[in-house]
């Protein structure tokens, strides 16, 4: 059966998640469902991933199938007439039968924005973390370097003793760059997986070292210890976004 992959992008600001939830709102259903009403079958939309509620997107992806033959961009056009205005369909692209949206990942980038001006920017309060804390960014960086490279993140997720933290807590953080932009900074991870919370989770660590209150040397300890509870408190969701799925 021929399979397509969605890129979409949305502001999850009003949603429980991109996973569908028993009597909540997610993008996942939304888009399911909007995309049953205009090829007119039942279909399974698989995700590359979950995004916890308040998290955004600006390149999540998803695969279906379907053997009703349509036109990408006309069909594009009206699943956004049918989608609320804060998901739209990106792009509809056709794939080999064994693609598989979340297995095939090679790796994510996601974006936390930090907000380190004393005044909030009230247009930007839903899509950044306010810091009242004096950051020195010098230190940030220099705790940014110890999540480098391939590490057991259990100290840095949530849901520990469950899911996929059980089955594998071993990824490989390839890049972590702190990158400055008006009234604060961006922290952009890329990573060939990422497990429950684990971006807010270091993002809680780096703040942390970066108001000199935890030395990057002792991130290592964390990373030993093996437990949640040695890392510090994470960080709210409206911040996050995932920007990118490679495969």
């Amino acid at each position: 059966m021929p399979r397509y992959k969605l890129t979409i992008a949305y502001d999850g600001t009003l949603y429980c998640g991109w996973q569908v939830q028993k009597n909540k709102k997610s993008i996942q259903a939304l888009v399911q469902d909007a995309l049953q009403t205009v090829l007119r079958h039942p279909l399974d939309l698989t995700g590359s991933g979950r995004t916890d509620a308040g998290v955004h997107a600006r390149g999540q992806t998803a695969h279906f199938d379907t053997e009703v033959p349509f036109e990408p961009n006309k069909i594009r056009l009206s699943l956004n007439h049918l989608l609320p205005p804060d998901i739209r369909i990106l792009q509809i692209d056709s794939v080999a039968a064994d693609f598989h949206a979340r297995y095939k990942a090679q790796s994510k980038i996601y974006h936390y924005h930090l907000h380190l001006d004393r005044i909030a920017n009230p247009f930007l309060r839903l899509y950044r973390h306010q810091v009242f804390k004096r950051i020195d960014l010098s230190l940030l960086r220099l705790a940014a370097d110890a999540f480098l490279g391939t590490h057991d993140f259990t100290s840095f997720a949530n849901e520990p003793t469950k899911g996929s933290v059980v089955r594998d807590p071993i990824r490989t953080l390839i890049r972590l760059d702190i990158v400055e932009q008006e009234g604060g900074v961006r922290l952009e991870f890329e990573a060939d997986g990422f497990l429950y919370k684990m971006v807010r989770n270091i993002t809680g660590t780096l703040i942390e070292s970066g108001a000199g209150r935890l030395a990057p040397s002792a991130i290592q300890g964390i990373f030993e210890s093996k437990d949640r509870r040695k890392a510090p408190s994470t960080v709210p969701p409206n911040g996050l976004f995932l920007m990118k799925v490679i495969y």
